[in-house]
């Protein structure tokens, strides 16, 4: 008896401690349902709560100490530049404290990669955040949900995520925030890093990490978002065959201080919009050129030449995050040279 009572204190001593993860819900399919079980389009997103969330996997209480913030309720399409603000100074709030280890965000997939790349950039802590999301509502007889918010939650625990930037959670592997892209409209392996490559899996209760981002990230960044109540304008115009300087124009005149012209190939300029884009930085917008393609360096001088045209390559940035670092570029400085050296950095 004295022997096995021994045993057993060891066991309890020998357990590891668990971390504490908070939950902060946005909303999105992770939390939608369907009118069956076999809906999985046409589903209505951000009906579920975040305690929901949670006590949907009880699971989650042997990967860490968890508790939730609900601080959304809404569909990733209607993210706004003033969610982001609001979201990311909640997490910088929450990562300076000591009892807590890891942020795990549930969110719409069909942003999910851009709230990611600007939580990339503004998070000021090495602690580890992990977006995650479903692309099957909760109600569904395949939901990816339940399984995705253990992975993140375990990921967020992990010593291994700490210092990796923000991460992406989503059908077993995990992506960096600068790279990862939803790439199909409705399967669940939707997110991708097509050709850079996912940074690693997340299998038998483990994450292994194979990879990890050569960019500046979270507490390496210049961006400061914690005095900001708003971003500067910046808009997409979208390249394409017989493309005219109509939208351009339409966003110049609604006050862009920044367009990123998602061009064709490497990020090729139609000749009927130059004179705009041209006139535009002349006036002082600054112009992004990235590409359409999703893949690939756009060439600085490429296509363009940019440095006549005092015009910014995007790198590999899609145009998405593009507008992002933009935007953020824009809170620092205008110079196309500055904010040249930015897209070559993050």
């Amino acid at each position: 008896m004295f022997v096995l009572f021994t045993s057993n204190v060891h066991a309890e001593a020998a357990a590891p401690k668990l971390g504490n993860v908070t939950i902060l819900a946005t909303g999105g399919t992770i939390a939608g349902t369907g009118a069956s079980s076999t809906t999985t389009i046409g589903y209505t997103a951000a009906t579920v709560g975040v305690e929901r969330l949670i006590q949907a996997v009880p699971e989650l209480a042997k990967v860490a100490n968890v508790t939730g913030e609900q601080v959304f309720q809404i569909a990733s399409e209607n993210m706004s530049n003033e969610h982001w603000l609001t979201l990311a100074k909640r997490v910088n709030t929450l990562l300076a404290q000591n009892n807590v280890d890891g942020i795990v965000i549930t969110h719409g997939t069909d942003t999910l990669e851009e709230t990611a790349y600007f939580l990339d950039l503004v998070v000021k802590s090495k602690k580890p955040v992990v977006l995650v999301g479903a692309m099957r509502p909760s109600t569904a007889l395949s939901a990816d949900g339940p399984l995705n918010l253990y992975n993140a939650v375990l990921l967020a625990a992990s010593p291994d995520a700490v210092g990796k930037g923000v991460l992406v959670a989503m059908n077993d592997q995990i992506h960096a925030a600068r790279d990862v892209s939803k790439t199909n409209t409705s399967t669940p392996d939707s997110f991708k890093t097509t050709e850079l490559g996912m940074l690693g899996y997340i299998q038998g209760n483990k994450p292994y990490f194979y990879h990890v981002s050569s960019r500046k990230h979270t507490i390496d960044t210049e961006f400061d978002i914690s005095n900001l109540q708003s971003l500067p304008q910046v808009d997409i115009v979208y390249g394409y065959a017989n493309m005219g300087p109509a939208a351009l124009n339409a966003f110049i005149a609604g006050g862009a201080k920044g367009i990123v012209h998602a061009g064709v190939g490497d990020g090729s300029l139609a000749q009927k919009v130059v004179p705009s884009l041209s006139a535009a930085r002349k006036q002082g917008t600054v112009i992004v050129r990235a590409s359409r393609v999703g893949q690939g360096i756009v060439a600085r001088n490429g296509e363009a030449n940019d440095d006549e045209l005092d015009f910014v390559a995007a790198d590999t940035l899609n145009p998405q995050k593009a507008r992002i670092l933009l935007m953020l570029a824009l809170t620092k400085t205008s110079s196309s040279k500055e904010i040249q050296r930015m897209f070559y950095t993050y």
